[in-house]
């Protein structure tokens, strides 16, 4: 399957922004989804993941109850919206998938067979 994020861009602290990601080329209602995120200088960190249900979604710790994820079978996309951002969202944000996800894996970016290219999030202070 092949991924393509896109929505990034700069806002304000306390802004939001609407990541979406397209996939191509596989069962797209089968693979689990996730979206990570990588900062300047550090690892690749787990933001969020749906698996083929919508009802199963994971959040990390700092994004929860600001930030949802959600998928759309019929047209094979995902999104993550951002709300009430802060600068250390700063980040470019990838979206991942894998057809063969466990759950005590979903947090690891390592696990995941397919990414997309990373589209850049920038909050202003």
């Amino acid at each position: 399957v092949q991924l393509q994020a896109s929505g990034g861009g700069l806002v304000q602290t306390g802004g939001s922004l609407r990541l979406s990601c397209t996939a191509s080329g596989g069962s797209f209602s089968q693979y689990t989804v996730g979206w990570f995120r990588q900062a300047p200088g550090k690892e690749r960190e787990f933001v969020a993941a749906v698996r083929r249900s919508v009802s199963h979604t994971y959040y990390s710790d700092s994004v929860r109850g600001r930030f949802t994820i959600s998928r759309d079978n019929a047209v094979s996309m995902v999104y993550l919206q951002m709300n009430s951002l802060k600068p250390e969202d700063t980040a470019v944000y990838y979206c991942a998938a894998d057809a063969r996800m466990i759950l005590s894996s979903i947090r690891m970016a390592r696990m995941y067979d397919y990414w997309g290219q990373g589209t850049q999030v920038t909050v202003s202070s």
